[in-house]
């Protein structure tokens, strides 16, 4: 029976969307000299960012390179980051009904930690598996695997909830129920991963109780 609940963090719980594509905007200008197509940027949400930095600028030091990224994210997220609508009272929800909760993210655990706080729903959650877990990333499955052990569940306690196919893979790597949020920006047609295949979709984020109920 599925007590817990496992969140991606970026495009799931907080709209970061807007902040994401607009650093990345910045790190093309700095480096190319020019913007980079949407859909391309968007089709990377999910692939930790050392990665993606490796392959789009090689040459440049991927942790050179973040540094750009992440600073113009610091200065700009007070002005683009906001939680997604009806994300709070999900959270209310299953802590009254008596779900645990856990983050598995690609996200730095200082950033996650940082917007947490911002939008205060950090208590809502015991566990959180970050980039600086781990060196093998979604969509392996090793983050959700070892957010099991850290909660001390098994596979079938729990279901993994994304907005994009890193996500979804991962789950179904590590043998987890997985759900896709209707709220995604990613373009399916390109993204990264095609295979990634969820047992559920949720059109807003109350949905989800409907689809606890039924498991």
């Amino acid at each position: 029976m599925i007590n817990t609940v496992l969140f991606d963090f970026d495009g799931t719980l907080v709209n970061t969307n807007d902040v994401i594509i607009a650093s990345w905007q910045h790190t093309y200008k700095h480096y190319r000299g020019q913007e980079e197509d949407i859909d391309k940027i968007t089709a990377c949400f999910g692939e930790p960012l050392l990665i993606t930095m490796e392959r789009e600028f090689p040459g440049v030091d991927p942790q050179e390179s973040a540094e750009v990224y992440r600073t113009f994210q610091q200065q700009n997220a007070h002005l683009l980051v906001k939680i997604f609508p009806g994300i709070v009272d999900l959270l209310k929800a299953l802590k009254e009904a008596g779900y645990r909760m856990g983050i598995v993210t690609s996200r730095t655990r200082e950033s996650a930690l940082r917007y947490m706080d911002m939008f205060g729903i950090t208590e809502y959650f015991e566990a959180m598996v970050t980039c600086d877990d781990t060196t093998v990333h979604k969509p392996n499955p090793e983050p959700i695997l070892l957010g099991l052990e850290k909660m001390g569940i098994t596979a079938e306690d729990a279901i993994m909830i994304g907005d994009s196919p890193f996500d979804i893979k991962c789950a179904n790597n590590a043998g987890v129920k997985s759900v896709m949020v209707d709220w995604r920006i990613t373009c399916d047609n390109s993204a990264l991963i095609t295979d990634a295949v969820w047992d559920y979709e949720i059109k807003e984020p109350m949905d989800l109780l409907k689809v606890l109920e039924k498991l």
